[in-house]
């Protein structure tokens, strides 16, 4: 309890929220032993408020209100196992009991969609929350999606003709083909890489960015007698 305690408050200190009730610095604590698909969610969730924060501060919204609903937008994380129901909604609910203000209510229970925004930070909660979680690196995809992915990728690029080779490489961040030089001269392997990466941003769903590498390789071969 102790450990959950101290984690609670320097997430609270970290994003600059040091007046947050017990409660919720208790519930803040328990993320700290919470995953969502491999991101720690506490970490998340700070990660969250900065986020939010900054992006209020750009637009000249309400900084602290963004602060601290993206610190607890995901606090009904911390008891959905005991409660049912969206994580969103929970979170919500014991931030009411808590006698939050209605606006910070409202940036923790939408972040999903589950309701409508009543104001401009519970937009800005959901956007840090989508940022943060589809950064590069943040989370583990299962083994199932990945392979989905990198076949999906690959198919992308023998799609067109010419290819002889796709391999999908760092994860599904960058696909190397290798073409046949045959027929595909110098200039047509530029233009083939720009046509990939078109197609594969108009037809996939990924993370971040791919590398689109075209590959033509060709040997001359003479022997000394």
């Amino acid at each position: 309890e102790a450990i959950i305690r101290e984690e609670g408050e320097r997430a609270a200190y970290e994003v600059g929220v040091p007046d947050l009730h017990p409660e919720f610095i208790r519930l803040l604590g328990s993320l700290k032993f919470r995953t969502s698909y491999g991101q720690n969610v506490l970490a998340h969730s700070i990660e969250t408020a900065h986020l939010a924060a900054i992006m209020a501060a750009e637009l000249g919204a309400n900084v602290e209100l963004a602060k601290r609903g993206g610190l607890l937008h995901d606090i009904g994380k911390a008891v959905d196992h005991r409660v049912d129901g969206p994580h969103a909604l929970i979170g919500a609910d014991i931030a009411r009991r808590l006698g939050a203000s209605e606006e910070l209510v409202n940036c923790i229970a939408a972040h999903h969609g589950e309701v409508e925004y009543k104001c401009l930070e519970a937009i800005l909660v959901e956007a840090a929350d989508a940022i943060s979680g589809a950064r590069p690196g943040a989370r583990r995809e299962s083994l199932e999606s990945y392979i989905k992915r990198v076949e999906a990728l690959e198919r992308v690029a023998h799609s067109f003709q010419g290819v002889a080779q796709a391999y999908a490489i760092q994860a599904g961040r960058e696909i190397r083909i290798i073409v046949k030089p045959e027929e595909i001269d110098d200039l047509a392997a530029i233009r083939l890489s720009k046509e990939i990466a078109r197609k594969v941003e108009e037809s996939l769903e990924y993370p971040g960015q791919i590398k689109v590498t075209v590959i033509r390789e060709t040997r001359a071969v003479d022997y000394a007698k």
